[in-house]
């Protein structure tokens, strides 16, 4: 039991993170499932445009529930450049994603809806899960403010951190 307690400890931060990573890129992924499918279905979009469509929807919801929550007690390093980042890592994301569909349909010759869902839908935004979570964490959303930009506005330090000064700063 003191191990598996030590490890929550030592890894309690991450676990949330990921928690908290996992329930807002569901909401993303549903956001994205369906508007990919309705470009799709009801507007006969491209395969790829289609795809990216549902991405770009997506990664708008994504971005307001990573940054307002999922990684709000990390620095803020101005909503500019963490939007640019996001936008940025996301794109190679839907990179991953598009190379999936494409090589489903264009090496493969596998063009239906559900090989067009599990190339781009599961397999692509699997492994483009795995570099945004990487990303988000390394350059979008520090744990420590290391490159401010002099335009910027905001205070770096965590909310949490902020809170606790604001006492100190008033006596």
């Amino acid at each position: 039991m003191r191990i598996a307690h030590a490890l929550y400890q030592r890894f309690s931060q991450l676990i949330h993170e990921l928690a908290k990573f996992g329930t807002v890129g569901a909401l993303a992924f549903v956001v994205q499932l369906s508007t990919t499918n309705l470009m799709w279905t009801v507007f006969g979009v491209s395969a790829l445009a289609g795809q990216a469509v549902g991405t770009v929807v997506a990664t708008m919801v994504a971005f307001l529930g990573h940054r307002h929550w999922t990684f709000n007690t990390r620095a803020r390093t101005g909503l500019g450049r963490e939007y640019l980042l996001f936008f940025i890592m996301n794109g190679v994301g839907l990179l991953i994603q598009l190379g999936c569909v494409g090589t489903t349909v264009g090496i493969l010759g596998l063009d239906s809806p559900l090989a067009r869902n599990i190339s781009g839908n599961f397999i692509g935004v699997g492994l483009g899960t795995l570099f945004r979570f990487w990303s988000y964490r390394l350059w979008v959303f520090p744990a420590e403010a290391k490159h401010m930009s002099v335009a910027s506005h905001e205070t770096t330090a965590p909310p949490a951190a902020r809170a606790a000064e604001e006492p100190a700063r008033q006596a």
